[in-house]
């Protein structure tokens, strides 16, 4: 059996996304809103044309107009709301050109955060993207892919995450972590909902899948050098190096390797260019000239970013509900049920949809994102409950309804016939209280039947309008 072979390779760019998921508080987005503009962040809007260089650094630049027309209008809708009432994936960008650094046992280079967003998202869901580049003039291809490895860890799992430090123009940090949330976004902590770690014993803040971010990255090699299998599947991986510094694949069988490149691989301008799409990366390789090479980080930064996000709020947004639908009790939380019944079919109509991008190539690249990160089974599965919801909610309210209307004939009938029929003349006008002590046991029997009976009559008349008025409210928010 061929084992891969390693070949070092010199980098003329390394462009990274790192993009953390995180749950947010209920009602809190308006003045997570307010925080974020206080902090420095601007509120993205496509018609702010003069933002299409502000946050990507040179030579980038992301068309406004060509992501307009790369999307079909509805998903443009919720991708680029245009007020902060109207519901969509809301991004509030920071432009930051700082410059960090990066040191191990055996390595010490520089970073430039670009700049950082935050997205604020339906079902109390956000996201933070940190755009980062590393300057290249004497940077390895296995270097750009230790620190993306390192980097995207946001607490330390081993001995080679503990060895890292991250250095801004101030402070040094143990954690990417902490480098995160005193840094870049320092107003995020009191927002994030911190209920999923009460089931924890170490982490600090709540996480989705795990501790690491996902990756979103282009590697340009130098002098057109030739890409190989191994290099693909490397940077697909985020494959470093090893424990004893030595360049890492994390798989000895290249029969594996080109099992898997043949599945994860869009090859569409090979062999020149290569885009590798997994559940926790999505990386462009390349060893096109600087002009071919711009454009390529162009799309990475403007068109392919947000059909990663894209695919990125639906795979989230179905695994939170899938697990609400496993928290539930079908006997006891009848409003909770209602709630995510709403919520699945809120989720259905207006973010779901099969066709979301009008270019044939980006259709192809949004596909094999969506397929990577199992969104059509998720989908199918919450389909499926929200089918037998309806179904449970449909025989429960039959059998309330049912039992409802049987207690109330039958007591409808004796309160009123006969309990009516013993006290009625004694209830018309000035009630004289006194004729209560005069009353045989059966009199008494009818007296509590009609009270009780009014009473009754009352209190469901109050109800039924709280619910309602209740409903009223949660289709408003």
């Amino acid at each position: 059996m061929l084992e891969p072979v390693i070949e070092e390779k010199q980098l003329d760019a390394a462009l990274f996304q790192f993009i953390f998921p995180f749950s947010l508080n209920k009602n809190c987005q308006d003045k997570l809103q307010a925080q974020l503009q206080d902090d420095g962040y601007t509120r993205f809007s496509l018609k702010k044309t003069e933002l299409e260089t502000e946050y990507y650094g040179e030579p980038y630049r992301v068309s406004h107009l060509n992501m307009e027309r790369y999307y079909l209008p509805f998903t443009n809708n919720m991708l680029f709301p245009h007020s902060e009432k109207q519901a969509g994936l809301h991004r509030f960008s920071k432009s930051m050109k700082l410059h960090c650094s990066f040191k191990s046992e055996y390595r010490n280079f520089d970073f430039i955060v670009q700049s950082t967003d935050v997205f604020l998202c339906p079902f109390d869901l956000g996201f933070i993207t940190i755009r980062i580049e590393i300057p290249c003039s004497d940077i390895t291809f296995t270097d750009a892919l230790e620190f993306a490895k390192r980097f995207r860890v946001l607490q330390d799992m081993n001995s080679q995450d503990k060895a890292a430090r991250w250095g801004s123009e101030k402070k040094a940090f143990d954690d990417v972590e902490d480098f995160l949330f005193e840094v870049l976004v320092p107003g995020m902590i009191p927002y994030l909902n911190s209920d999923e770690l009460e089931g924890t014993y170490f982490a600090k803040h709540p996480f989705f899948v795990d501790e690491r971010m996902y990756v979103q990255g282009l590697f340009a090699f130098k002098n057109k050098s030739d890409m190989t299998q191994a290099d693909l599947f490397r940077a697909s991986q985020i494959d470093g190096v090893d424990k004893y510094d030595q360049p890492y694949i994390s798989s000895s069988s290249m029969e594996y390797i080109n099992r898997y490149l043949d599945e994860h691989s869009y090859d569409r301008w090979a062999p020149n260019t290569f885009y590798i799409t997994h559940e926790t990366s999505f990386v462009c390789v390349t060893n096109e000239d600087e002009i071919i090479r711009t454009q390529l980080a162009n799309h990475m930064y403007g068109e392919y970013y947000y059909a990663l996000l894209i695919n990125l709020f639906h795979k989230i947004v179905l695994l939170k509900l899938s697990n609400q639908y496993s928290q539930v009790r079908l006997d006891k939380n009848q409003d909770k049920i209602e709630e995510l019944i709403r919520s699945i079919t809120t989720f259905s109509a207006k973010y779901y949809f099969n066709e979301v991008v009008s270019q044939s190539q980006g259709k192809e690249i949004f596909i094999q994102l969506r397929r990577h990160f199992g969104n059509i089974d998720l989908y199918d599965d919450v389909k499926h409950t929200l089918a037998d919801l309806y179904k449970y909610q449909e025989n429960f309210t039959a059998k309330r309804s049912n039992y409802l209307l049987l207690i109330l004939t039958v007591y409808t009938v004796i309160s009123g016939i006969y309990g009516m029929n013993q006290v009625i003349e004694d209830l018309k006008g000035d009630i004289d209280w006194g004729k209560l002590q005069g009353y045989s046991v059966f009199e008494h029997l009818a007296f509590v039947l009609t009270i009780s009976g009014i009473s009754i009559a009352l209190w469901l008349g109050f109800t039924t309008i709280f619910q309602l008025f209740k409903e009223q409210l949660k289709k408003k928010h």
